[in-house]
């Protein structure tokens, strides 16, 4: 997992170029707002990980070509029980 820091987001505009440097080596930048998260600075390669991440989430499968074991699983799955 990537390195991340949390910063005050006062501090964070006062200093920019400082953490836009410290981005490179942390990867992530936590931008905080009275204690909670509202934003993120992220490296060049956390943001490419994590636009491969979203095209890999909107990837279609085909029915038809998923193994057998993987559509009997489907198919013998219960709406909200939890897998052993």
């Amino acid at each position: 997992m990537a390195h991340s820091r949390d910063v005050p987001a006062t501090e964070f505009s006062r200093n920019f170029a400082r953490y836009r440097e410290e981005a490179i080596a942390e990867k992530i930048i936590h931008v905080t707002s009275h204690g909670r998260v509202i934003g993120a600075y992220l490296s060049a390669s956390e943001a490419a990980h994590y636009e491969q991440l979203k095209r890999r989430e909107r990837q279609s499968l085909i029915v038809g070509e998923l193994p057998s074991d993987v559509v009997s699983a489907i198919e013998a799955a219960e709406y909200g029980v939890e897998a052993k």
